[in-house]
């Protein structure tokens, strides 16, 4: 029985310094030229340990899973008009390969307490459309660090409404991430 094809990179022997594999990831014919095989050999190795090239675990692909992940992370402190204020824990899962927390997870948190804190000054019956979410990542949070994260209504339109979203380490309130998203009333077929 054959034995069937690697999907992992092709990594060139030391005899040679190009590869024609249409499948290569590594190596291409555009980037192979004076190329260190052990230099791209130890770069295939810390991808294939941060995971790179494994399968996602089936959980993972149902709809709603990084939402859901996210919203396990918050607990609610405060809801008030033009404001929502909440708690996480940086846990294992939602840790880079450096064991802090995930800069895509923080981009998601900042967009979910965001949508809420526009929420408490939208009407129920218009719908929100993200238009723009931009992020600061300025430290780093490390695992079982519990940070506050503040969302506050910087303007609000009849159209528009912008949120500006600070994450702080609460034991000394150091300001770690900033985000600020801008969110449309309107199906975006009518601006």
């Amino acid at each position: 029985m054959a034995k069937p094809p690697s999907t992992d990179p092709q990594i060139p022997s030391s005899s040679s310094s190009s590869s024609s594999s249409s499948s290569s990831v590594i190596f291409s014919p555009k980037n192979n030229i004076d190329m260190n095989p052990s230099w791209v050999s130890n770069i295939y190795g810390f991808l294939k340990r941060l995971g790179a090239f494994s399968n996602l675990p089936e959980a993972s692909v149902k709809k709603g899973f990084v939402c859901d992940m996210m919203r396990d992370l918050l607990k609610v402190d405060l809801i008030e008009r033009g404001r929502v204020t909440c708690h996480l824990t940086v846990k294992p899962r939602v840790t880079n390969a450096y064991g802090t927390f995930h800069g895509g997870t923080v981009a998601g948190v900042a967009e979910l307490v965001s949508m809420a804190c526009a929420r408490t000054v939208v009407d129920e019956d218009k719908d929100l459309f993200l238009g723009e979410l931009g992020m600061s990542y300025l430290s780093a949070a490390g695992l079982n660090v519990v940070l506050e994260v503040d969302a506050r209504i910087v303007r609000s339109g009849r159209n528009v409404t912008t949120t500006s979203v600070e994450f702080r380490i609460k034991e000394t309130r150091k300001l770690i991430y900033t985000a600020r998203a801008t969110f449309y009333t309107m199906p975006l077929a009518n601006l």
